[in-house]
C-alpha cells in the first residue's frame, strides 16, 4: 500500500481540523475505508482517526426520540432492546446490513458515507467512472448494470446508494448533526445525499472536514410498526436489489400516516413520498397496499439488465407494507 499519516486526534474539534485537509479521508471502523485504500481508489495523503474521539451512546429520550453517536457500532444499535422495540426498522435493516463480523466493527456514522458497490467504481482497472474519475464517463449505462440505479439517475452515473440504515433513517425521518468550521448544524438524512447530476464525484453536503456527530431519530407513532424488506441474489453478505422501509400509523383499522422509502433502487436512498400520499386515510389491508405500490415505480428508468426491477420494487413494498400492518 502506498504510504499515508495516520493521525490519532484527542477531540472532535482537532478531528475536524485535521480532516479539512485537501489530501485528508476520516477512517471509523474502517470497514468500508479499508476496501477502498488496499484497492487504490482513494488515496489520501493522511488519515484521520475518529476511534475514541466521536461518540457511541445509544439513548432513547423522554420523549420517545433515538439518539445515535456516530460511533456506535452497528452491531450494538441492532442488539438494542429499546431500539427493536420501539424502531425495529433500524434494527431490522442493520441486520439485514454486512455480516456480523463488520457489524460489530462498522459504525452507523460510517454506514451512512459508505460509498457505492457498483462494479467499475469498485475496480480501478476500469477507467470510465464519473465517480470516480470525473469526466471519464460511466461504463455502467452499456455494460454490468443489473444492480444499477432506476430512480435519480443522470446520464453521467447510475451507481445505486449501498446503505440499508439509511433506507430506515430516512422513512423515520431522521438527522445527522454536523460539525463543521461555524460549529454544529442538522441536516435530515434524506437531504443528506446529493443527486449524481453532472457532478457524481460529490455524493454529499457536507463540507470538507466535516464530521457526522450523532443520529437522532423523532419518535412517532408509525416507528413501533415498522419494518425493513430486502431482497437480494442471496441471503448472506449481499447488497439490495431492492428493498423498502415502512411504517404505519394505523388507528381503528385506517392508516393515518405512512413513511416508506427503498433502497437498491435510487442513487440516494429514495423517499416514496406518492406512495405515502396513496396509503394516508385508506383502510390498512392489501388492496390499499397493491394501490399505494403502483405508485413506487414513477419516473424510474431501466437499463438493459435491470428492467426487472421496477415490478419487483411494487412486490417489496406490498410485502413490507404487510408485515408492518401486521404488527401490533
Amino acid at each position: 500500500m502506498y504510504p499515508f499519516t495516520l493521525e490519532r486526534p484527542g477531540d472532535p474539534a482537532s478531528a475536524r481540523r485535521l480532516g479539512s485537509a485537501p489530501s485528508a479521508q476520516y477512517i471509523a471502523g474502517g470497514t468500508d475505508m479499508m476496501q477502498l485504500l488496499v484497492d487504490e481508489i482513494l488515496r489520501p495523503e493522511q488519515l484521520v482517526a475518529l476511534d475514541g474521539v466521536l461518540d457511541d451512546r445509544i439513548e432513547v429520550a423522554p420523549d420517545g426520540s433515538l439518539r445515535l453517536g456516530a460511533a456506535a457500532k452497528m452491531s450494538d444499535i441492532a442488539a438494542d432492546p429499546d431500539v427493536a422495540a420501539a424502531f425495529p426498522v433500524i434494527a431490522e435493516a442493520l441486520l439485514l446490513s454486512a455480516s456480523g463480523q463488520l457489524r460489530n466493527m462498522a459504525t452507523i456514522g460510517g454506514n451512512l458515507l459508505q460509498r457505492t458497490r457498483c462494479p467499475y467504481f469498485r475496480d480501478p482497472g476500469f477507467h470510465a467512472c464519473n465517480k470516480r474519475a470525473p469526466g471519464s464517463g460511466c461504463a455502467a449505462m452499456d455494460g454490468v448494470n443489473r444492480t444499477a440505479a432506476v430512480l435519480g439517475t443522470s446520464d453521467q452515473c447510475i451507481a445505486t446508494n449501498a446503505s440499508d440504515v439509511a433506507v430506515a433513517l430516512v422513512a423515520l425521518g431522521a438527522e445527522v448533526h454536523v460539525l463543521g468550521p461555524n460549529g454544529e448544524r442538522v441536516v435530515a438524512v434524506d437531504a443528506l445525499y446529493r443527486l449524481p447530476g453532472d457532478t457524481p464525484s460529490i455524493e454529499t453536503v457536507l463540507d470538507p472536514g466535516e464530521l457526522i456527530t450523532a443520529v437522532v431519530v423523532p419518535a412517532s407513532p408509525a416507528a413501533r410498526r415498522s419494518h425493513y424488506l430486502k431482497v437480494r441474489d442471496r441471503e448472506s453478505f449481499e447488497f439490495a436489489l431492492t428493498s423498502a422501509a415502512v411504517a404505519l400509523d394505523i388507528d381503528n383499522g385506517t392508516i393515518r400516516a405512512a413513511r416508506v422509502a427503498m433502497g437498491g433502487v435510487g442513487t440516494k436512498p429514495w423517499r416514496m413520498r406518492k406512495v405515502e400520499d396513496a396509503l394516508g386515510g385508506r383502510p390498512n389491508g392489501d388492496d390499499t397496499y397493491r394501490n399505494a405500490a403502483q405508485h413506487a415505480t414513477e419516473g424510474a428508468v431501466t437499463r438493459a439488465q435491470n428492467e426487472f426491477k421496477p415490478e419487483l420494487m411494487k412486490r417489496t413494498v406490498v410485502r413490507a407494507l404487510s408485515v408492518a400492518g401486521g404488527r401490533a
